[in-house]
This record gives structure tokens, sequence and C-alpha cells, in this order.
């Protein structure tokens, strides 16, 4: 009965890992989909981009709906979750639209195999190490604070050598931040709160796959501006 017992809890496990990286893989495909569209729209590029302003209620908006939806997900129904979810790829395909505009396109795709590689790599070693990666979690949410002073900084100064160094520090922490966060996931998916409960299960895949969805993305976009070859 205890073997019974505990096949059947790591199946639950394997169950909720693949519902995050199901949701994070069709949340990626979105925002891609989206931005790749935007910018073959040279309406939807001139209303971007020459009115800045709408361009920066965008990006207040996916601050505010990362925030909403990490905060108040316990009170609303997994749907819901999940459409908030998509709704925040669509919102981020506007505001990334801006990379088939800047970077060759094959450049685009060689980076991404290469974000690729190196996220299922870090992935793989969070779920499978046996070390505690909460202390180099912590270090790097620290470091997280100072690279987006730094950025936030070069935006007045544009210093190309800083962007440089600010990319590539970006580069180290989000590989770390993607193994912790694995770490973590995995953690919730043996968690007995969501054991045989569906709904806080698919509430909890839409959180990780959130967190996930997140790390890549930075981590894509620190890599291109590292390796990107521009138009």
């Amino acid at each position: 009965m205890e073997n019974l017992r505990l096949n059947h809890e790591n199946q639950e496990a394997r169950s909720f890992i693949q519902q995050v990286y199901m949701w994070m893989t069709l949340a990626l495909l979105t925002t891609a989909g989206v931005a790749l569209a935007v910018s073959t729209s040279p309406s939807l590029i001139e209303t971007l981009f020459i009115n800045r302003s709408l361009f920066f209620v965008l990006i207040l908006a996916e601050v505010l709906i990362v925030a909403f939806l990490s905060r108040r997900i316990n009170k609303m129904s997994s749907q819901v979750a999940t459409a908030i979810f998509f709704v925040y790829s669509v919102v981020n395909g506007f505001t990334l639209s801006w990379i088939f505009l800047v970077y060759d396109l094959g450049s685009i795709s060689s980076v991404f195999f290469i974000t690729a590689g190196t996220f299922g790599a870090m992935c793989a070693y969070g779920y499978f190490t046996k070390k505690d990666l909460t202390s180099i979690g912590n270090i790097c949410l620290m470091g997280l604070v100072g690279l987006i002073l730094a950025s936030i900084v070069n935006i007045f100064i544009m210093n190309d050598m800083f962007s440089f160094i600010i990319s590539f520090i970006g580069v180290i922490l989000f590989v770390a931040i993607t193994a912790y966060d694995t770490q973590r996931i995995k953690a919730m998916a043996l968690s007995s709160s969501y054991s045989g409960d569906v709904e806080a299960s698919a509430k909890g895949s839409i959180l990780g796959a959130l967190t996930l969805y997140l790390d890549f993305i930075n981590l894509f976009i620190y890599i291109l501006r590292l390796f990107g070859r521009k138009r």
C-alpha cells in the first residue's frame, strides 16, 4: 500500500510539472506569434513606437498583471488565472515586437535555440540536483534588484560598455534563477498542498509556468543583446 501511495504521489508530481511546462510553452508561442505579427504591421508599429506613451502603458500593464496574478491567484478560479496568464503573454508580444525590428531574423532564431538549450540545461540541473539552491536564489534575487536599477540608469547615460556588462550579468543571474525556480517548482509539485486538489494544482501550475516564462524571456533578451546581429 505504501508503494502504491508513493507511486500515485509521484505521478501527480509529474503531471503537475508537465502542466507547468505545457502552459509555459504555449505562452511563449503566443508571445512569439503576436510579436512577429505586430512587427509586420506598419500601422501597429507606428501606433506602438511613435506614440511612446502607449508603449509605456503596456509595460506598466505587464507589471500590474504579474503582480495581480501572483498575489491574487488563490482567490480566483484556475480558468481565470489561465486567461490572465495568456492576456499577459499577448501584451508581452506587443512590447517585444521591437526585437524583430532591431535584430536579424536568423540571429533571433540562433539566440532562441541557444537560450532554449541553456534554459533546458539549468532546468535539468535544478530538478535533479540534491543541493539546496535557496541561498543562491536569494543572492540572485538581490542581484536582480541591482540589475534593474543599473538598467534604469543606463536608459539615461546610454553607454554601450555599461549595457554589455548589464547584459552579461543578466545572463548569469537568470541562468542561476532558472535552476532555483525549477527546484522550487519541483518542491511545489511534491507538496501535499496540491495532492488530490485539482483546482489548487491547476492554479499552482499556472504560477509555475509564469515564473519559468519570465525566466526564459529575460534570459533570451540578455543573450540577444550580447550576441544578436542588428539589422
